[in-house]
């Protein structure tokens, strides 16, 4: 005889697991008790939407242990706070994959980053819980790293049940009720809700695992305007042609049908390779240094994630060693000098494979190569007060050269780009 489904949401087992999650992650409280219970039957287990609503499965409650459902909690409201919604529908975007098997992908690679460190300290693991190990992946990596490094096959088969709604991948469900149905919260609250949890574990550092508080740290520093035209140019500029193309065999070719016995490669768009360089001369400020790295940050994501296709090189008259962002825990700054971001560009360029692009990041005080480099260029000027006066590098006459016509130039800090 089959288990009789019960006939109403067990709520008070629900928010007593709520309460519990509260407890034992006090710095996602905030964001736990603004999440808004839909009780559906649609729903496999409990799934979020981009607009916090809970939906949550009456069978699901009742046959889950309290702990377990705790964890719950804190799995589905760290896909909110974490943007997976907006951040499955870019990705989708720029691989120009869509449907439910690459949404599945893309749900099981947000589980990864959030399930990496999630339990444990209290909080237990639920049923069937996806973690890195399950694919053979390492942890500490991100959504859009861990959806490059899997496919949907053997390995996955036994999450296929897996929907975490449309809070954790962008697709909209049957169930949920959209940007006009009840208790959705505006932009504004979602962006007040992430900010006071950031301000939660920030101000007791050592109560929250390490995502966490890289997650906390971006979230004080939110993408201005000057990072997403930053970014909108680094993606313009990989996606001029040939940047970022490659012959393949993976995918024949479409003309190959009219060359009967002979398979002909496709052309393949990969993420482009990126080189940042960084003035670090003496006339750049330890706070436009530490902006620098947050901005090498968002040309990661800028590019995808994919952190193996960016390289820092720092510079003042000289150009250092050259380091793969996917490795360092943090990149070395070393410099002091003059500035000659010449040197930077050319070490830039001995690199192999070449990047696509070189970003520039500096106050533009530097001689600048005589002629175009052989890749795109995107320049990241620190705004200095009397831009186009006099500057104090060599003299208090001297005025230096400003970024040439090849190269598309942002002002760090303002509103409005330069186009190159």
């Amino acid at each position: 005889m089959s288990e009789r489904a019960p006939s109403a949401l067990d709520r008070e087992k629900l928010f007593a697991a709520r309460l519990h999650a509260a407890r034992v992650r006090p710095y996602l409280a905030t964001a736990l008790f603004a999440l808004h219970v839909v009780e559906s039957r649609h729903v496999p287990t409990m799934a979020v939407d981009a607009y916090w609503r809970c939906y949550v499965s009456p069978g699901f409650v009742d046959r889950t242990p309290l702990g377990e459902l705790a964890g719950v909690w804190v799995h589905e409201v760290s896909h909110l706070l974490r943007d997976h919604h907006g951040r499955g529908d870019r990705l989708a975007q720029e691989r120009g994959t869509e449907g439910p098997a690459e949404r599945l992908r893309m749900n099981i690679a947000a589980d990864c980053e959030i399930n990496d460190d999630a339990f444990g300290e209290g909080l237990e693991t639920p049923a069937g819980a996806v973690l890195p190990s399950s694919l053979g992946l390492p942890g500490g990596l991100l959504m859009e790293e861990y959806a490059g490094r899997f496919g949907i096959g053997p390995l996955t088969r036994d999450f296929v049940w897996l929907d975490c709604g449309s809070g954790a991948d962008g697709l909209a469900r049957e169930w949920d009720l959209g940007p006009e149905g009840g208790h959705g919260l505006s932009e504004q609250e979602r962006d007040a809700i992430r900010f006071r949890v950031a301000q939660g574990i920030n101000g007791r550092p050592g109560h929250a695992p390490k995502s966490w508080r890289r997650w906390a740290d971006e979230a004080f520093h939110p993408p201005q305007p000057w990072r997403e035209l930053l970014g909108a140019a680094v993606r313009s500029a990989a996606s001029a042609s040939g940047a970022g193309e490659d012959y393949s065999y993976g995918r024949p070719s479409r003309r190959s049908a009219g060359v009967p016995g002979a398979v002909l490669p496709s052309l393949r768009r990969r993420p482009p390779r990126v080189c940042v360089v960084i003035d670090t001369s003496a006339s750049v400020s330890d706070t436009e240094l530490g902006s620098a790295l947050l901005e090498v940050a968002a040309i990661a994501r800028a590019v995808g994630g994919r952190r193996d296709m960016v390289t820092v090189v720092s510079c003042d008259a000289a150009a250092r060693i050259a380091h793969p962002l996917c490795g360092a825990e943090g990149i070395p700054l070393v410099g002091g000098g003059g500035t000659d971001l010449r040197s930077g560009f050319a070490r830039a360029l001995r690199l192999w494979p070449r990047p696509d692009v070189v970003v520039v990041l500096t106050d533009g005080q530097t001689p600048w190569p005589r002629s175009r480099p052989a890749c795109r260029t995107v320049v990241g000027l620190f705004p200095r007060e009397g831009r186009g006066g006099s500057w104090r590098e060599d003299g208090p006459d001297h005025v230096p050269d400003t970024p040439p016509a090849w190269a598309r130039v942002v002002v760090i800090g303002s509103s409005g780009a330069a186009a190159g």
